[in-house]
């Protein structure tokens, strides 16, 4: 997809970029929400937007990316005014998969790793973490899901190793399978180091991705919650609706976010 599309897009042509509110919680991107876009196109969305934080998923830098071209791609995302803070969801099904999960978020300095380990590979994850001081969110990925349906799946693995590892917890995949958000949110807000924001048409397995506000979610009282624990990193924005034209409903996403935050 090339970056003459963007330009073409009434609204990225015509909007004015979204001004961050003044809140303690910080939004940032999950860059699958943007998967059939160039690197620099989520780049120039992500300020049109004004999201200063970013998780970059595989298409946007391969994980068997060289360690100078990993740190020369971070430093091009810090440079556009984007903090790179984390990448994923990586699966890590070996040790080879382990060790080059944090040798690629060594390399972009990044603080967090989104990712599904299998559980016997945890003790290794686990050295990691403390060789590197990268904290591990696993992601819960709802029904179907073998290894971490849901958070409290993931804690149960977790809550006796190194309390770096800890959740990424996906609303939307936590409502499908028939679980609070806001309840599971509160529950493990100890070991809470990334959060998939997006909103889901139906409570059901069934469920799929739909703009913030218009699904079965209750987005408002998912932000209170994390304010009220003073949770301290990024809500990545996971956007899956769209693919092809994906900047309107990422737009009316954030709208939603900041509206909300500022009410």
């Amino acid at each position: 997809m090339g970056a003459g599309l963007l330009s073409a897009t009434p609204l990225a042509s015509q909007a004015r970029p979204i001004r961050p509110a003044k809140a303690p919680l910080r939004l940032g991107l999950a860059s699958y929400s943007l998967r059939k876009y160039s690197l620099d196109e989520v780049l120039t969305m992500c300020n049109r937007l004004g999201i200063k934080h970013l998780a970059l998923k595989s298409m946007h830098l391969p994980l068997d990316t060289p360690d100078k071209e990993i740190a020369a791609i971070a430093k091009k995302v810090r440079d556009a005014g984007v903090q790179l803070y984390g990448a994923g969801v990586i699966y890590m099904k070996s040790a080879a998969e382990v060790e080059n999960a944090f040798r690629y978020a060594a390399a972009a300095g990044m603080e967090v790793i989104i990712g599904v380990p299998n559980h016997d590979l945890l003790p290794l994850v686990e050295k990691q973490i403390k060789a590197t001081n990268i904290k591990l969110a696993i992601h819960n990925h709802g029904p179907g899901d073998k290894l971490y349906p849901s958070p409290e799946s993931i804690y149960e693995k977790v809550k006796n190793f190194d309390s770096r590892m800890g959740l990424c917890i996906d609303i939307g995949h936590t409502i499908r399978i028939g679980l609070d958000p806001v309840k599971n949110l509160r529950k493990y807000a100890n070991r809470l180091y990334d959060v998939h924001l997006k909103d889901v048409n139906k409570a059901a397995a069934e469920g799929h991705s739909i703009e913030l506000g218009r699904g079965v979610i209750d987005i408002p009282a998912v932000l209170k919650l994390l304010q009220r624990v003073k949770y301290q990193g990024i809500m990545g924005l996971e956007f899956e609706k769209d693919a092809d034209d994906t900047l309107p409903g990422l737009a009316e996403c954030v709208g939603y976010v900041r509206g909300a935050l500022d009410a």
